[in-house]
């Protein structure tokens, strides 16, 4: 592999193979943007989570066969006056003949309050009758976009009829509010992305030049990846916009990583050799493996992604995958051609000249190093208790299973959610349908016994019998929870009642099965599958990415030093971020997704820091002892590292702009990761540990 890696990029470190492959890339790029569909058109805002075999989605199957009228895409209208005063019967019944009467695309069922008796209509009001909703269903097979065209001919009916306020919750009024934010987030995202690091690179390295280049193989590599996800989605891969908006960001964060790590070495080369050509060919033979394997790290974490039962880390594999392979591919041939383009005027003003001084003696990272290898102990020590401290905080860990607490509070979907919340019961708002499938039919007294017990469950509100099927082989209930369903509380609820089903079911005599379906449902199985593919992509990964470090290193200890450090740290950054986020946000909750998200990627790209500098100090090994080499690895790698270290961190910093919590909380974790590993982990207990625990052979050393 290194020496087919070292024949490729030693063809590009000339002048006629670069100007191919600056070629290829530029012809590459005009085909798929002339050509291939957009990953625009491919995008949805969620995909399904839950494999086919578990017990909700088996139970919801179930309820959709024998009660086909659960079909469809339920929306609730709330409604509210801006004073607060009551809300009339004639404005409720205005707007259900109004909304009959025009026949709303999609709209398959509206309830006819004016054919109600006054019993019934009770229901949809609350106590004080200043709040009040209508429940509506969409046909099943609508696409978000008709939907939203629907919803706004609601609103406008609304305000035609009547003065009231409108919220529009519910599946049907999430989805709608959920491709808006992201089709606003996603540009701004791009662009924040984009001027912070061109601000970051100016201000790091003072030359305007050093900042384009990057930022110019970056868009190169932007536009083939997208137009390549959306030739994959024209084959059928489905891609959330939450999928896309963070491989935006891994595609910038990583392309500039690996530029930095060129163009740092093709600099010091530049010192050595007046060539430009011969310089780079120098440099690519440093840093062309380490920055090669560094993207196969990353690669293999997001392949391990297609282990997950989970429907969200299933949905990273295909697109993160693909985007770290042109990544890889762009590293070694676009970057290093890009750089030998304008070969000394990339650094202008600071041109390096031959003869210039590599690395200065009195730079901050020779002094860290100098001060590593005199006291490692004491480094070791001193850096290992910060990230214990830090670790220890993930005993407070809270998750939040509410995914509308997610969004922003002045988002009409959840404003009318947590209207719903505070008026009406909790449990109302996602009733749990539990369905009893027998072999016979069933009795009424087998019916009342079935609901008598329920009704006796834990945290069980109310049970309602919601519809018997024509043989009456099947019943349906309507089981309400006394909290939200989605506390915690609930779900260890619902868990506890899934768990005693049979024994449910035996203590009435009758003789059939229970199945539960539902929001409730649907979590206690989330949080089991959830779970399940935490252990499995830890495991996995950290037996993978150790594999192909024994493979880079050729040793077996030092992938030991290497991913236990990594590990550790990912341990103190998600203990540290969750402290901080609370500290600094007022987020004491986080979704229990964004643990195995940023496992995935500080693991990832942690290790490609650590990948940089033991395989330079290995380089360095060859000629020196252990402490001197430790000591010339971290000063010539320490700059660049920072450097990328921040602009990574602030890139990932960036999914804080998005207005999902989700996106907040993991993109400030993932920030504070990248810097532990920047200037802690690898810039002492890495170095330190090796310092303390590899033995010095007998080697030519050269001076």
């Amino acid at each position: 592999m290194k020496g087919l890696l070292q024949a490729l990029t030693d063809r590009i470190a000339t002048k006629k193979g670069m100007w191919i492959t600056l070629a290829i890339w530029f012809a590459m790029t005009m085909i798929l943007a002339l050509f291939a569909p957009s990953v625009k058109d491919y995008q949805v805002t969620s995909v399904d989570t839950l494999p086919d075999d578990v017990q909700s989605v088996i139970a919801q199957k179930k309820v959709d066969t024998y009660f086909s009228n659960n079909d469809g895409l339920p929306a609730i209208l709330v409604f509210q006056h801006k004073d607060g005063s009551e809300i009339q019967l004639s404005d409720l019944t205005a707007i259900t003949d109004k909304i009959s009467s025009e026949k709303i695309d999609g709209v398959e069922q509206v309830i006819p309050l004016s054919q109600l008796p006054p019993q019934a209509v009770e229901g949809f009001y609350s106590e004080d009758k200043a709040t009040a909703i209508l429940p509506l269903t969409y046909k099943g097979d609508l696409d978000t976009g008709k939907i939203k065209d629907s919803n706004e001919q609601i609103i406008s009916i609304v305000k035609d009829v009547t003065d009231l306020e409108l919220y529009i919750t519910g599946p049907a009024g999430i989805a709608t509010d959920t491709v808006d934010l992201f089709s606003k987030a996603d540009l701004v995202l791009i662009f924040s992305t984009i001027g912070l690091i061109l601000i970051l690179l100016v201000v790091i390295y003072r030359s305007p030049l050093l900042a384009l280049i990057p930022l110019l193989a970056a868009v190169f590599v932007y536009e083939v990846v997208m137009q390549t996800l959306g030739l994959m989605g024209s084959a059928g891969l489905v891609m959330t916009s939450q999928t896309i908006s963070i491989m935006s960001i891994l595609l910038f964060a990583a392309v500039i990583d690996y530029s930095l790590f060129v163009f740092s070495r093709f600099r010091e080369e530049l010192k050595e050799h007046e060539d430009k050509f011969t310089a780079m060919k120098l440099a690519m033979r440093g840093t062309g493996m380490p920055v090669f394997f560094s993207g196969g790290t990353v690669l293999a974490a997001m392949l391990v992604l297609f282990f997950a039962q989970f429907g969200d880390y299933r949905n990273f594999a295909a697109p993160f995958a693909t985007t770290m392979a042109i990544i890889m591919l762009a590293s070694v041939t676009l970057v290093p051609a890009l750089f030998t383009l304008f070969g000394r005027k990339s650094f202008w003003p600071k041109v390096p000249k031959v003869g210039d001084e590599k690395v200065k003696s009195n730079s901050i990272w020779s002094k860290i190093g100098r001060f590593v290898v005199k006291k490692p102990g004491l480094s070791v020590a001193a850096i290992s208790l910060f990230l214990l401290a830090s670790a220890s905080n993930l005993m407070n860990l809270e998750y939040e299973f509410d995914t509308m607490k997610s969004f922003p509070d002045d988002m009409p979907s959840r404003v009318g959610y947590e209207i719903l919340e505070d008026e009406f019961e909790k449990g109302d708002l996602a009733p749990t349908t539990v369905l009893f499938e027998a072999k016979d039919a069933v009795t009424e007294q087998d019916i009342a016994e079935l609901q008598s017990k329920l009704a006796d469950q834990p945290l069980v509100s109310n049970v309602r019998i919601n519809g018997i099927s024509e043989d009456s082989k099947a019943v349906n209930f309507n089981v309400t929870l006394q909290e939200s369903p989605y506390a915690l509380e609930s779900i260890d609820a619902m868990e506890e009642m899934i768990d005693n089903r049979d024994k449910i079911v035996s203590d009435v005599e009758a003789e059939g099965t229970l199945y539960f379906a539902g929001e409730t449902a649907n979590l206690v199985d989330e949080r089991t599958v959830n779970n399940r593919d935490i252990l499995v992509i830890v495991i996995l990964e950290t037996i993978l990415i150790f594999g192909l470090l024994i493979v880079l290193t050729k040793s077996f200890k030092m992938p030991i030093y290497m991913m236990g450090t990594i590990l550790v740290s990912f341990l103190a950054a998600l203990g540290l971020g969750t402290f901080l986020s609370n500290l600094f946000f007022d987020i004491g909750t986080i979704s229990d997704r964004v643990p195995l998200y940023a496992f995935v990627f500080l693991v990832a790209l942690g290790i490609d820091y650590n990948i940089m500098l033991i395989s330079r100090f290995q380089e360095e090994r060859k000629h020196h002892p252990v402490k001197k080499a430790i000591e010339i690895a971290i000063a010539n790698t320490g700059g660049v590292i920072s450097s990328a270290g921040i602009i990574l961190a602030a890139t990932f910093a960036v999914l804080m702009t998005q207005p999902v919590q989700l996106l907040f909380v993991f993109g400030f974790i993932v920030a504070v990761g990248i810097l532990l590993d920047t200037f802690l982990i690898r810039g002492i207990l890495l170095p330190g540990l090796i310092v303390l625990l590899e033995k010095d052979k007998k080697v030519s050393e050269s001076k």
